[in-house]
């Protein structure tokens, strides 16, 4: 999703690199790799030309400088970081809405309307379902109307949809759409209900029958919001559609849906250039869950290569136990982190969404080479592979390299071959190893931001067990500078210095299963050499 216009961006930006000002000649080189990018991407031309019509009046003459402080200390800037923000700021503008993205009616003035329509095979019914499993978290009672009775099993459908996320569903055999909507209020109140969603009719293509069903339904309703849900992957027709429905039903809003596919976004900058209604919503995956509210600043940014880490914590919120993060860090760093653990967090990972959704939103890792493997397949036969170790083999994992037949057994039990087996385990050990050496040993990672506190915190906690076996303290957890520390490799498998995803780096590259013992006893003389120090350090005290 939006590649093609990212990729026109970071060719932009490598036109400016070095540069200290943007003159005409140099901004309209990078204007025009910018341009292609985004007609490729299905982007209306007339938003294509105000765009850069835009960015090129706020960028002429920029005079760059080259160094910029930002909370007290100095910052190298180039061309090229201006240029970017300049188009960030543009993208955001472009995207961005006034007000909250649902209008809800004033207490005790009756339930809150809100009108879905569109196309057929937009996603309409399905959006309904996501959108009232998202107004549930937020402590709403929805209730769904199946007002589609144009489409074969629409109704069913939403009532099944319903069912799953225990939403009630209204239908009338045999009535109009616009006799079933109008009836939905008695019944909301009847149920208790403080939000209605109207899954209205949709058609292949405008016409005049549906519009006129549809404005009556609004009339007899007086909805709040009217909601128009767009396949992201209709590109430059989303513009006709979405004004044809807003010149009639004056659209407070419109839907993404299938932003994870792989449109080429151009919707999404589109739809409110040229019809002023917003995108407030965006589905994101085909569960129920998979729906969220439109962040144009995390789209901007992931657009232009920047990531969107609130996005990504936003995820991870909604998925992580805190306190368990918290206690999983701590092992980590004492080194009593598991395969039982690890296995936890693969599951964890599935369900914040797809890797590449993940390694999106992630800074800088849109320009990972092309080999890297980010099928989410590897998550699911990891899974495999541990499920297969018994209790003892994911508490002892040297065990495998003490009894080398232990691997065939697993190897054959989860449909791997031997070296996959054998690579898991390495990579597991080593990533093991390497946690448990940060900070206080001078550990390779004991200078990035965050380590020392982590090394320091160590120290501290193993001190002060050995003046009284205090055991340390209590909500021991989220450090300073490592934000996710419950994931292994500071934010998911692979990610950072541990490499247990293939492609994405880690481990000692080459190395055998049986290679490992030597690792098994650097590591106990490097504990028994910290024992010594912390002996040494004691009778020193003493004196």
């Amino acid at each position: 999703m939006f590649d093609a216009i990212a990729k026109g961006f970071r060719q932009a930006k490598n036109r400016l690199a070095g540069l200290t000002e943007l003159t005409e000649s140099n901004i309209e080189t990078a204007l025009r790799e910018v341009r292609l990018s985004l007609l490729e991407a299905d982007v209306e031309l007339g938003v294509v030309k105000t765009f850069l019509a835009r960015v090129k009046e706020k960028a002429l003459g920029e005079v760059v400088k080259i160094r910029a402080k930002q909370a007290g200390e100095t910052m190298k800037v180039s061309a090229a970081d201006q240029f970017v923000k300049i188009c960030h700021d543009e993208l955001v503008d472009f995207m961005t809405a006034e007000g909250p993205a649902l209008v809800f009616a004033p207490e005790k003035g009756g339930p809150t309307g809100i009108m879905m329509v569109g196309l057929q095979g937009s996603g309409k019914t399905t959006t309904c379902a996501k959108l009232a499993r998202y107004l549930q978290k937020e402590n709403h009672k929805p209730l769904l109307v199946a007002a589609d009775m144009q489409r074969p099993a629409a109704v069913e459908q939403l009532q099944v949809l319903g069912q799953s996320i225990d939403v009630p569903v209204f239908s009338i055999p045999g009535e109009s759409p616009v006799e079933i909507c109008e009836r939905a209020e008695a019944e909301a109140k009847s149920k208790g209900c403080d939000v209605i969603i109207y899954d209205t009719a949709g058609r292949l293509a405008i016409d005049e029958k549906l519009m006129q069903e549809l404005a009556d339904i609004k009339e007899k309703t007086d909805p709040e919001n009217v909601f128009l849900v767009v396949d992201a992957m209709i590109g430059q027709d989303a513009v006709k559609v979405s004004k044809g429905f807003h010149d009639r039903l004056s659209l407070t809003g419109v839907v993404l849906t299938k932003l994870d596919g792989d449109a080429r976004g151009g919707a999404a900058l589109s739809v409110k250039e040229v019809t002023g209604a917003a995108v407030r919503f965006a589905g994101v995956g085909e569960g129920t869950d998979k729906f969220e509210e439109f962040r144009p600043e995390g789209m901007a940014s992931r657009v232009l290569g920047m990531g969107d880490v609130v996005g990504l914590m936003k995820d991870f919120e909604e998925v992580v136990d805190q306190e368990k993060a918290a206690e999983d860090a701590m092992k980590m760093l004492q080194g009593d982190f598991t395969l039982d653990d690890f296995l936890q967090q693969i599951r964890m990972i599935q369900k914040m969404g797809s890797l590449k959704d993940i390694v999106g939103k992630l800074p800088g890792m849109d320009q990972l080479p092309s080999d890297v493997n980010l099928d989410d397949r590897e998550l699911v036969k990891i899974e495999a592979m541990i499920s297969s170790f018994t209790t003892f083999e994911r508490r002892d994992p040297y065990a495998l390299i003490r009894e080398p037949g232990r691997v065939a057994r697993i190897a054959k039990g989860s449909g791997n071959d031997d070296k996959a087996v054998s690579e898991l385990v390495q990579r597991f050990l080593f990533m093991k190893q390497m946690m448990g050496n940060l900070g206080g040993m001078g550990g390779l990672l004991g200078n990035i931001p965050g380590m020392k506190q982590l090394g320091a915190m160590k120290n501290m906690k193993k001190a002060m067990a050995n003046m009284g076996g205090m055991g340390g303290f209590p909500g021991m957890g989220g450090f300073p500078g490592m934000p996710g520390m419950g994931m292994p490799g500071m934010g998911m498998p692979g990610m950072g210095f541990p490499g247990m995803m293939p492609g994405l780096g880690g481990g000692p590259p080459g190395e055998s299963l049986t290679k490992m013992k030597a690792l098994s006893e650097k590591e106990k003389n490097a504990k028994k050499a910290q024992r010594k120090r912390e002996k040494e350090a004691r009778k020193k005290n003493r004196r």
